[in-house]
């Protein structure tokens, strides 16, 4: 993208104010993440939850000079605006114009699973035998597509993107504007499906996109997609692929051997070999053949880059490091778009201090002179401490890096410079080409080295919390739970990445957690459930805001405050009892309280109480008179106190059960972990955590051999066991040894057998194929999935997650 305000402007029929020559080559639409601000117009796209319009003075006070808005703020001096009807139509509008006329060859990708997993591997296949362009991370939305779309520049022979609907008539609107010439369709599932109202209407959204498209691979395995297909473009080249021998496409070989995988093309057979050989890798790999040979990649070539193939690491790793610092491993690939994704994730930590390490970008085929100048602007703007360069080629340009800079050969000679474990309390960016093995930097940087680790989605979490937002009313604040670090998951790294996207309230259960974050640079409001009477000095210390739940604790508090000299009205949150008798202003106390509250100089931020049991549909007439009660004592409280707090009593089943009853605030928690009593609200969530080790051993113990401590196992028959070093300590109770729990091997569920131990446990591994000492173990996320792995414990959720232990590695990421 290459234009001027002025040629915008005649492109969408907009207004200007302002400067009509100034040249726009990139948009952005997030105050947060703008990485860069040379050339860069900020656009405030609104939506029926939320308007962008009100982060403008963000975006100006980054540096942003442009502003795309559906309406002129005049008390912005010296600003260029682009005054539109419709914020996201406008940025469809300019997305046509500018893909159709960019002359590229397109693929489009649709589908219900493995869109972006087939983006990235095409990318892989594709960028080295023609310039490539693709959708960033998984940007196929309304908003997403256009901006994807709008990345494409005159150097680009092959645009590659992902487009994904969640509701009728979507499909339209994007196909509008973008057509391409292949098309490329994935699995149909169950993703979304609630929103269509049958299979046959989803399909048809689906497939509207390739009106427009030469040739149609679609996944021939739904017999109701073939029937559709066939029927709509019949006059188009339509090639099918899939394990149903009737495609064109198919696999030949039997995939639960060892043997390489030959996949049937019209006849002629490419085989290669496949560690992976479950049903969804091998349905991509065919996919993705498929498109190569259309674009006359020759068979030698296509096993080549297969082999060359790497695991798609479509994320972003955080990682605790030592000395207080956090280290951010993107160490899996390095082109400009992955740099600019890595600054943006950057953008997201509120720490001052910044390194980065980044490597010779392998294999571009452009002008070295000018790819790095390119590199240094994006790299100088963010104002980093340090920058290590690794390669011959990046070195040569060090001069360009404004940072303390230093230059090495390669990874092995910064290692030994033992430049990296001197830097204290910073963010460290590791971002290289693979062929550096940057990852080994990692190893070094990490606080814990361990095999066992929790991982933690942030995406995940964004998309849980924003699932329970479309069921509220858009003024409806929410708070997220994070007490008991954020349900062991992590308070400081959850809190930070909630902070960022705005949410309006952090709830903790002890001062001490309040504490942590406020030292950690969290702003957001945070209030303290527990507020223990020797800590309500540092409640006001470090401007947290306490629960009153008695008259005790009241005046208790504000004799704290008045001693602290504080003069405004302090905040506080007002607990009523409704039923469940824990803790709790009842309805006989409210005259004196509202008395009471009067005569000092304190303010009622929010009133709530808790629902005991909204996750139980047997027990609805309780809760709804819980909510009568609620509604009867906070309206007679507003009434005396003359001004209306915040009132909030849903939780995360509230939030989906009791909709109608949201009142100014709900509060979520294991909700925004994607975790739900009801199936259908289940359906609609992401898993978040991800707790896995990795097999340590693989042993043959013969018949009547036993097992572990008290030799509780014993074999009845040749049995090959696994060991895997993670036991009680990590936080898995031994109560689901022997046979009663199972963790998830190769996507096969394998019992746990003998006593568990403090530091390992052992499983049978009789039943999974093609087992391997260093292969992944899941102890729980998909299978077995954490509602199971809490019933083989005879517990809840929240329990297994709040006993993982502290030494258990968190890595957060996002896809």
């Amino acid at each position: 993208m290459n234009y001027t305000v002025q040629h915008i402007a005649e492109i969408t029929n907009t207004q200007i104010i302002g400067d009509g020559n100034l040249m726009i080559k990139n948009i952005a639409y997030d105050s947060r993440i703008i990485y860069s601000t040379k050339n860069t117009a900020f656009i405030a796209i609104n939506t029926h939850k939320n308007s962008g319009e009100k982060f403008i003075e963000s975006a100006i006070d980054r540096g942003i000079n442009v502003i795309i808005s559906e309406h002129h703020y005049p008390e912005f001096e010296n600003i260029t605006w682009i005054i539109v009807e419709n914020s996201v139509e406008f940025l469809q509008k300019l997305a046509k114009y500018h893909f159709e006329n960019s002359h590229l060859q397109s693929i489009g990708i649709t589908g219900s699973n493995g869109k972006t997993i087939l983006k990235e591997w095409l990318y892989q296949c594709l960028w080295n035998e023609l310039p490539t362009v693709k959708s960033p991370k998984s940007f196929n939305s309304q908003i997403g597509l256009p901006l994807s779309l709008l990345q494409i520049n005159s150097s680009y022979k092959l645009g590659i993107f992902e487009v994904g609907i969640s509701k009728p008539h979507e499909m339209e609107k994007l196909e509008n504007m973008f057509h391409p010439q292949i098309g490329l369709l994935t699995h149909i599932g169950t993703a979304h499906a609630a929103n269509f109202s049958s299979e046959e209407q989803l399909i048809d959204e689906k497939i509207s996109l390739f009106k427009n498209s030469e040739v149609i691979i679609y996944n021939g395995d739904n017999s109701l997609v073939e029937q559709k297909i066939k029927k709509s473009y019949s006059d188009k080249k339509l090639i099918s692929y899939g394990f149903k021998k009737e495609n064109q496409v198919f696999i030949k070989s039997n995939i639960s051997k060892d043997d390489n995988i030959i996949v049937d093309y019209f006849g002629e057979e490419i085989s290669f070999p496949a560690h992976q050989r479950d049903e969804a890798t091998l349905t991509n790999a065919m996919a993705l053949i498929t498109v190569l040979k259309e674009l006359n990649i020759e068979n030698k070539k296509i096993v080549e880059k297969i082999n060359l193939l790497k695991a798609v690491e479509m994320r972003l790793e955080a990682i605790e490091g030592i000395k207080g610092n956090i280290v951010i491993n993107d160490s899996f690939n390095l082109d400009l778009d992955s740099l600019k994704t890595a600054l943006q994730f950057l953008n997201e930590y509120n720490k001052s201090e910044k390194s980065l390490v980044l490597t010779d970008i392998v294999g571009v085929s452009t002008n070295a002179k000018e790819l790095y100048e390119e590199v240094s602007e994006l790299v100088n703007e963010q104002h980093f401490d340090s920058v290590f360069l690794i390669g011959d080629e990046i070195s040569n340009f060090s001069e360009l890096f404004k940072a303390k800079t230093y230059t090495f050969i390669d990874t092995k000679e910064l290692i030994e410079s033992k430049h990296l474990t001197e830097i204290e309390n910073q963010i460290i960016l590791l971002k290289g080409a693979r062929k550096f093995e940057i990852e080994r930097l990692k190893d070094i940087l990490e606080l814990r080295k361990h095999d066992t680790v929790l991982e933690v989605n942030l995406n995940a979490i964004l998309h849980n919390i924003n699932y329970h937002k479309s069921l509220l009313k858009p003024g409806t604040k929410m708070m997220a739970m994070v007490k008991a670090n954020a349900y062991g998951l992590g308070s400081y790294e959850v809190s930070e990445f909630l902070q960022h996207h705005h949410i309006d309230y952090l709830g903790v259960a002890y001062v001490d957690e309040g504490v942590e974050l406020r030292k950690k640079g969290i702003t957001t409001p945070i209030i303290v459930m527990n507020p223990e009477q020797h800590s309500y000095q540092t409640i006001i210390e470090y401007n947290l805001e306490p629960e009153i739940y008695s008259f005790r604790v009241l005046d208790l508090f504000y004799e704290a405050v008045q001693k602290s000299g504080y003069d405004k009205k302090y905040p506080i949150h007002i607990k009523l009892e409704t039923g469940m008798h824990r803790l709790g202003f009842k309805d006989f106390e409210l005259d004196q309280l509202s008395e009471t509250l009067s005569q000092k100089n304190l303010k009622v931020q929010s009133m709530f109480s808790h629902l005991s049991s909204s996750d139980m549909p047997e027990e609805k007439e309780f809760t709804l008179k819980q909510l009568e009660v609620f509604e009867k004592n906070s309206s007679y409280l507003i009434e005396k106190l003359e001004y209306s707090p915040l009132r909030h009593i849903l939780n995360s089943s509230g939030i989906t059960s009791y909709t109608n009853h949201q009142f100014d605030m709900v509060r979520i928690g294991i909700g925004m972990l994607g975790e739900s009593p009801d199936n259908e609200i289940q359906k609609q969530l992401q898993s978040v955590v991800s707790f896995k080790t990795v097999i340590s051993q693989i042993s043959m113990v013969e018949n009547g051999e036993s097992v572990g401590y008290s030799r509780k196992y014993k074999a009845d028959h040749p049995t090959r066991i696994a060991t895997i070093p993670v036991g009680y300590a990590d936080g898995i109770p031994r109560l689901i040894g022997n046979q009663v729990g199972n963790v998830g091997v190769n996507k096969t569920l394998a019992p746990i057998i003998g006593n568990i131990c403090m530091d390992m446990m052992m499983i049978n591994v009789d039943n999974i194929p093609n087992v391997k000492e260093g292969d992944t173990v899941t102890v729980f996320n998909a299978k077995p999935s954490l509602k199971e792995f809490a019933g083989y414990c005879k517990t809840i959720t929240y329990e297994v997650l709040t006993s993982i232990s502290p030494r258990v590695k968190r890595i957060y990421i996002k896809d």
